[in-house]
Parts: C-alpha cells; structure tokens; sequence
C-alpha cells in the first residue's frame, strides 16, 4: 500500500489538555447542550486543548528543531494546576469553557513557550494569551446558540488538575470542507515539580 507525502507545510500550535477525567467531568455538563444546539459545530473531545502559541502554516522543515527545543524547556518546567471554570463566547460565534487555577504559571510557559519559538528563527502572529478551552462554534446564521450554551456552563467549577504533558500539535484547518481535526505531532512531561498559586512544591513520590 502506497504511503501518503509528508505534507510540506503544517498548521501548528504549542498547547497544554485537561486529562481523560477532567474533560469526562464537563463533556457531563454540556450533554443537554449537544441536543439543544444541535447546529452548533462541536469540537471532539479528544480535539479540546489550551493554546499556548499559535504558529500558524510552517514548512515542515522548521518542525525537527522546535521539537528538539520544546523537549528540553518541557522537562525542566513545572507543571502548573489548572481547572475548568464556567463558560464565555467570542464574538456569539465561539462557546469555550474557561480555565483557573496557577494562572501566572500558565502565562509563564506561555512567555517561555514563545520565546523558544522564536529562538528557532520562527515567526509568528503575537495573541494575548486568553486561556480558555474552545468547545464549539455556530453558523454564521445563528447569533443566539452560543451565548445561551454559554450561560447553562456559568454554574460549572472542574476538580483541580496537572498539565502533564505539552504538545505540539498539527491540524488540518483550510485542507478542506470538513471538520477541523488535531493531531499530536509530539507531546512531552513536564518537569516533575507541581505548581500551585505560582510556588512550586517537590514532586509527589
């Protein structure tokens, strides 16, 4: 059977994801939504992550290096305690779950995360980090979807978690009609320590 080319160019970004229970706890909250908003385009589960850095369209030649860069930092940096915390929307079109927890940790791997990126002699479009967890995205025809699923998350606070892990991630955003689909190019510990409220604490045994 015939191998597919690698792509030339890929869609990436650096990003953190809650763990299997966490987003098991609010994928909970949201099943009346899935049938009240039936139009709205909801992302998998397994797709919800935090973006750190968003890269945009890269030759796939600058991804080796970036991996090389992004394993060194991720196995000396703490790995921050974050939860899920209610819901917001974007512009009426964008519904996303919030995120709390060591914030000035987050905010800092983003800082060091991005100045890697650069160090690799690669460009990108500077966003303010606005950490949140994208769950869905309505039509251009349905202004009203996303504010109201919105509001039924305002109650919701997520158990306490540890990104664990941080990922560099590809996807497939403008390679076609369908749905947008992620994938883990690599992803690596974070260092051993736990970071709460912006202190770090020894590793549990």
């Amino acid at each position: 059977m015939d191998v597919p080319p690698e792509p030339s160019t890929l869609r990436v970004f650096v990003a953190l994801a809650p763990p299997d229970d966490a987003k098991d706890e609010l994928e909970h909250v949201l099943r009346p939504a899935y049938g009240s908003y039936p139009r709205l385009r909801w992302n998998r589960i397994e797709d919800w992550h935090i973006t750190l850095a968003f890269l945009g369209e890269l030759p796939s030649t600058a991804v080796p290096p970036l991996r090389s860069a992004l394993a060194r930092r991720a196995a000396s940096y703490p790995a921050p305690e974050l939860a899920l915390l209610g819901g917001g929307h974007f512009d009426e079109r964008l519904l996303w779950s919030g995120i709390d927890g060591d914030l000035d940790g987050l905010h800092l791997l983003a800082a060091e995360v991005r100045g890697l990126v650069r160090s690799c002699g690669i460009e990108f479009g500077e966003r303010p980090l606005r950490p949140h967890l994208t769950l869905a995205r309505s039509r251009r025809d349905d202004p009203t979807s996303v504010p109201q699923a919105a509001a039924g998350l305002t109650g919701f606070v997520g158990r306490p978690w540890r990104a664990e892990r941080l990922h560099l991630v590809g996807s497939n955003i403008g390679r076609g009609p369908g749905p947008i689909r992620y994938r883990d190019i690599e992803a690596w510990p974070l260092g051993g320590a736990v970071r709460r409220g912006g202190d770090s604490a020894p590793a549990e045994a």
